[in-house]
């Protein structure tokens, strides 16, 4: 077993563009769920808005970089206000129900043969990154990140998807320390108490909502651009509860958390399948093939995060009075 290529490979997961964009997307999660008390179960809709309005624009329109990424901002805007709009002044389980359920409509949608010609039904859309890579600044070769190397493409978009992040990261912060953020957390705790102060409550939990879902559909433009593709199986319900985890294992009302969750959840990933695999190519485990290895790793991460809400429920960064919810 080599535990040297088990632990480079763990490292890139660390900082691959995919677990930026669960970190952008538990971000996202935080703001609605962390800060205000919205229970969104339908985050990788948001994602697959983001991708597809992307993809869409690009191909089909033939729209530049900066404009693709506005339209598919634009579409997320518009994508939480309609499921906010019916939402909002109910309780907390009705948002959970509709966000669930509007993902999963958005999946079909984009799924449907009637829409091949732009969304690619099942197989997707393809060759849709051109744009964001003609902007590399840095020439080509190979570059070194501690023990990891890369060419310059993997090294572009990994620059972009963390800094998207930190500039996340960034915004939040500044939103949850102004008098906007203390209402959010108010309205979290008692809303009939914020409300009894002459505060619009609908007004900000709908602000909440379209700021996560702006997280939520840049998380999807990172995510599918160092694939070159996006396709509706990547945006299936399981997506939303891995980013979840995410934020649950980083702390929910925190900045850092969700990215802190994001990385841990990606590296447990990572390491259990390297040792599950290696222990089974060198025969130490015999019982299980690399199929049911795979699915194992679930499992454990499963297990981890029912030990972490046992002994810290707040998760790793959290408090635990941001858990004195009303």
């Amino acid at each position: 077993m080599d535990f040297g290529n088990i632990l480079v490979n763990a490292f890139g997961e660390l900082i691959s563009p995919t677990t930026a964009a669960y970190a952008l997307a538990a971000l996202g999660l935080a703001v609605h769920f962390g800060y205000s008390g919205l229970l969104n179960f339908g985050q990788a809709g948001f994602m697959a808005v983001g991708a597809y309005g992307f993809a869409i624009s690009t191909l089909t329109f033939n729209a530049p970089l900066p404009v693709a990424v506005l339209v598919a901002m634009l579409a997320s805007v518009v994508f939480a206000i309609v499921l906010g709009i019916p939402t909002l002044r109910l309780r907390t389980d009705y948002l959970a129900i509709v966000t669930i359920a509007a993902a999963e409509i958005i999946r079909y949608v984009v799924t449907t043969n009637d829409l091949t010609e732009v969304t690619g039904s099942a197989n997707g859309l393809a060759a849709f990154e051109g744009g964001f890579y003609a902007l590399n600044p840095f020439p080509a070769g190979t570059y070194n990140i501690g023990p990891l190397a890369m060419n310059e493409r993997n090294f572009w978009i990994r620059v972009v998807g963390w800094s998207v992040v930190i500039l996340a990261c960034l915004t939040v912060w500044l939103l949850m320390r102004s008098p906007w953020g203390r209402v959010l957390k108010g309205i979290r705790e008692d809303e009939n108490a914020v409300r009894a102060l002459g505060k619009n409550v609908y007004a900000y939990k709908m602000q909440a909502l379209v700021i996560g879902g702006i997280l939520g559909s840049l998380a999807g433009m990172v995510f599918t651009l160092p694939r070159g593709a996006v396709q509706p199986a990547n945006y299936a319900t399981e997506l939303t509860f891995f980013l979840y985890t995410c934020l649950l294992l980083g702390g929910m009302a925190t900045v850092l958390g969700p990215v802190i969750g994001a990385m841990m959840f990606w590296l447990v990933l990572s390491l259990t399948q390297g040792i599950l695999y290696g222990a089974i190519e060198s025969g130490a485990i015999t019982f299980l093939t690399n199929t049911q290895a795979g699915q194992l790793r679930y499992i454990l991460v499963g297990i981890a995060l029912m030990l972490l809400m046992v002994f810290r429920p707040q998760g790793v960064l959290g408090n635990k009075k941001e858990l004195a919810f009303a």
